[in-house]
C-alpha cells in the first residue's frame, strides 16, 4: 500500500512541476514567436493630382506599408516604380540633377524605366501601373499575366525584368 501512495504523490508532484514550467515558458515562447499576421494591400491609392507633378521630378507615396516613388519624366509621362533599392532595402529618390532615380545609400542609379544602370543593385525596380482619371493619378501594383508569373518562377526575377 505505501508504494501505491508514493507513486501517486510522485505522479502528482510530477504533473505539478510540468504545469509550472509550461506556465511559465508558454507566455515566453508567445512573446518571442509573434503570430503572422496578414497585411491587407491596397488594389490602389492616389498618388495625387495630375497638376501636383512637374517634368523631371519626383515624389515618394505610400503604398500599403512600402514606399513608391512617381515621377514625371521629361517628356511629360508619369512613372511608378517600388522605391525599395533592390541592393539593400533603402528607400529611393528623383535626383531632378542627374534625371533619374538614386540610392544615397551605396550611390545605386535607376534610369527612368526603373532599370539598374550603376552602382551595386542587382536587379531593376518593380514597376507600378500609373491610371489617371478625373485629374487624379492613381498606381496600383502591377498585375503580371500567366507566362510572365511562369518566366519569373522558373528564371528568376532577373530575367523576368529584362522582358522586351
Amino acid at each position: 500500500m505505501k508504494g501505491s501512495r508514493r507513486s501517486f504523490v510522485n505522479v502528482l508532484l510530477g504533473t505539478s512541476f510540468g504545469a509550472l514550467l509550461g506556465s511559465i515558458l508558454y507566455p515566453i515562447a508567445k512573446f518571442l514567436l509573434p503570430p503572422k499576421t496578414v497585411e491587407a494591400q491596397p488594389g490602389s491609392v492616389v498618388a495625387g493630382t495630375v497638376g501636383e507633378f512637374k517634368p523631371n521630378s519626383g515624389k515618394i507615396i505610400k503604398f500599403g506599408t512600402k514606399p513608391v516613388i512617381v515621377l514625371e519624366t521629361p517628356g511629360g509621362e508619369i512613372r511608378a516604380f517600388s522605391a525599395v533599392c533592390t541592393h539593400l532595402g533603402c528607400t529611393v529618390q528623383y535626383r531632378e540633377d542627374l534625371g533619374h532615380i538614386w540610392c544615397a545609400c551605396h550611390n545605386g542609379h535607376y534610369d527612368l524605366n526603373g532599370i539598374n544602370i550603376a552602382g551595386p543593385p542587382p536587379r531593376p525596380l518593380p514597376p507600378f501601373d500609373v491610371k489617371i482619371k478625373d485629374d487624379k493619378v492613381f498606381v496600383s501594383r502591377r498585375v503580371l499575366a500567366a507566362a510572365d508569373r511562369m518566366r519569373k518562377k522558373w528564371l528568376g526575377s532577373w530575367f523576368a525584368s529584362k522582358k522586351t
